[in-house]
């Protein structure tokens, strides 16, 4: 069945049991799930395009401590935030990618700019920045960023480094924000936001702006958005080879999404899942972890909402 439109977002994957959540926590993140969906079909119902769909989706997203990026965005081994954030148009294969910034407040937009405003695809650091202010984005300090969860998280890894131990908790490598959408001319896109993993080294880069690895767009076959042990999801290429087995091997987008993540991410210690829709306005959100962030909606106005792995 072909849909007018579709959407579909995730909010980060990793070890999410219904035993460590509160039903406030609970109901706090399908909250702010739906009210992020509810902002990208405002885009769609209204005929408007997949990117401000994927976009508005994001920010959402970014506005939202719950989930790591923007202003929940996790800090790194020096206690700084460096975010990550890509975008991808279907259509047109236009691309902006920013990585290591800090100030915009939805890096997400950022990203957008690059490909809007200049000739290039990726930047990062303070070029990135001064892209954001030329096109007039919004800034925040870091008051606006700094939460006592994310520097609490930090403390408590930084005590395991001291000790020679490392966290067991794939959700501390994995938090990311995505969306992906068709819109009602059957168009693409896809985006992508981080802050990153708990006490990453400084300067370190996930799989988020890596276009074909954490985020990818095509009409020919699909757009998708991921989250996971970013380090993995680059070297498997798992965003574009989901549309390389569609397009070469005539894989349905589930076939082909549920292989890479099983198969090429979990065999090799890429925990994580991942979004996607194809160009008949499928979606898949397949995931190898207990749980993860994400909903979808078509034209049907039904939101849908879900936490973990056997919902």
């Amino acid at each position: 069945m072909t849909n007018r439109f579709s959407l579909a977002l995730h909010g980060g994957a990793g070890t999410i049991l219904r035993s460590n959540m509160t039903p406030e926590k609970e109901a706090d993140y399908r909250a702010g799930i739906r009210y992020a969906l509810a902002a990208g079909y405002a885009v769609l119902e209204k005929h408007g395009t997949a990117m401000d769909a994927v976009v508005a989706t994001v920010c959402a997203l970014e506005d939202n401590s719950l989930f790591n990026a923007g202003r929940g965005a996790v800090f790194t081994s020096e206690g700084k935030q460096e975010m990550d954030a890509a975008v991808m148009d279907g259509a047109t294969r236009k691309v902006g990618a920013i990585a290591g910034v800090f100030g915009p407040r939805n890096p997400v937009r950022a990203a957008r700019a690059v490909m809007d405003h200049t000739d290039h695809v990726f930047f990062n650091g303070a070029a990135a920045v001064e892209i954001a202010k030329k096109a007039g984005l919004p800034f925040e300090n870091e008051d606006y960023f700094h939460t006592d969860a994310r520097w609490q998280a930090l403390q408590e890894t930084l005590h395991l480094r001291a000790q020679g131990k490392e966290s067991d908790d794939p959700a501390r490598r994995h938090g990311t924000v995505g969306a992906v959408a068709r819109d009602m001319d059957g168009n693409l896109a896809a985006a992508t936001s981080t802050g990153g993993m708990t006490a990453k080294a400084p300067g370190r880069i996930g799989d988020t702006p890596v276009i074909g690895a954490g985020t990818f767009a095509d009409n020919a076959s699909c757009a998708v958005s991921a989250t996971g042990h970013g380090e993995v999801f680059i070297r498997y290429c798992a965003a574009h080879e989901i549309s390389a087995r569609m397009r070469f091997a005539g894989q349905s987008l589930a076939d082909a999404a549920e292989h890479v993540v099983m198969e090429d991410l979990a065999k090799n210690d890429g925990s994580g899942g991942l979004i996607a829709v194809d160009k008949l306005g499928n979606i898949t959100m397949p995931m190898n972890s207990e749980g993860m962030y994400r909903g979808c909606v078509t034209e049907d106005g039904a939101f849908n909402v879900f936490i973990y792995a056997d919902e």
